[in-house]
């Protein structure tokens, strides 16, 4: 069982000395309370970056006696712009640090993965981030905590293209392509991920559990808002780094327009103009959710509600992609896109 690993102990895991973290949260109370104690093996060097909590995730981190920042509210607030302040503060500390670890307050760090990851990297130095499985805490308790659970584990092992927001990253890499974009709101892992390639760097999951996570989400609009955000980071995405070769994003972006946009108007134009039967169009909808629920690796029932939400949600995405397209147009940065 997963859980029973949850927690580190500084008797038992011998401080990684090369090694800081970087926390980052907004009102997550006792999640973040677990996120910092399972890196307190790290002893100073982990740095929790606020980013305008209302509950006491501060008086938390400073009882536990962390280096905290609180970001400065009056520019748009994105967690790539708190990680790249954690990570400053953080090199102001510990100059000397290797390897940075960085992971969302709203999660909690599996007990021997920092030691595990770190080694990875010191033994393969040409790549400049390794990841492993995040996975759901509860995601027995609602549907839209099991969708999420199913994301985590859809990314391949190995060599990949990108990594999530919970990722050890080394040091001189993240500096040398200037670390995260500051001005994206979501997509900023990959999108720097897209940047380190570039540079020759190689980014690797390993086959372990790293982190737990609470996406604490029980209604539908919490769910969403976080396809809906998905969507605008798919086109900035596009928008960034969507030339040959790479092409980053751009499937994802014709997705959700053909399935959010496309098949709705074009069966509109069919009925305008041939009679209600062009609503035999949308059966392509059925049938793609069929198609994929019979594809799934997992039970039965875990597979159509999977299936029925990768096709449900290319229309936030849609939604997200216009939001994008507005604001690109209006010239200005969308602010936080939060479901929870």
């Amino acid at each position: 069982m997963v859980a029973e690993t949850i927690g580190q102990d500084p008797a038992a895991t011998p401080a990684v000395q090369t090694l800081g973290a970087v926390v980052i949260g907004r009102n997550e109370g006792d999640r973040l309370l677990r996120c910092l104690q399972s890196v307190r093996a790290l002893g100073n060097r982990v740095v929790y970056v606020d980013s305008g909590s209302t509950d006491d995730s501060i008086a938390i981190a400073k009882a536990l006696g962390e280096v905290v920042v609180e970001l400065d509210l009056s520019a748009p607030f994105t967690a790539a712009r708190a990680r790249n302040a954690g990570f400053k503060k953080l090199l102001q500390i510990s100059p000397d640090l290797d390897f940075v670890f960085f992971v969302d307050g709203d999660c909690e760090v599996v007990s021997g993965w920092l030691d595990k990851a770190r080694n990875f990297l010191d033994e393969r130095h040409d790549i400049a981030v390794v990841w492993g499985s995040r996975r759901e805490r509860f995601p027995e308790k609602s549907l839209y905590n099991m969708l999420c659970d199913f994301e985590w584990c859809d990314y391949p092992l190995g060599e990949t293209k990108l990594c999530g927001g919970d990722a050890l990253i080394r040091v001189g890499a993240f500096q040398q392509i200037g670390g995260y974009r500051a001005d994206l709101i979501c997509g900023e892992e990959p999108e720097m991920c897209v940047r380190l390639r570039h540079a020759g760097w190689r980014i690797w999951r390993l086959n372990e559990t790293m982190t737990l996570h609470d996406a604490a989400m029980y209604r539908f609009d919490q769910w969403w808002n976080r396809m809906l955000r998905g969507g605008y980071g798919f086109a900035q995405g596009a928008a960034l780094h969507g030339a040959a070769p790479g092409h980053h994003y751009v499937r994802e972006s014709r997705s959700a327009w053909i399935w959010g946009l496309g098949i709705p108007l074009a069966t509109l134009i069919v009925v305008i103009t041939n009679g209600w039967w062009g609503m035999l169009l949308l059966g392509v909808y059925p049938i793609q959710v069929t198609r994929l629920a019979l594809f799934g690796k997992r039970s039965a029932r875990e597979n159509w509600w999977r299936a029925a939400a990768l096709v449900l949600c290319k229309f936030p995405e849609m939604v997200g992609q216009i939001k994008f397209v507005v604001d690109r147009l209006r010239g200005v940065q969308s602010r936080l896109i939060e479901y929870k």
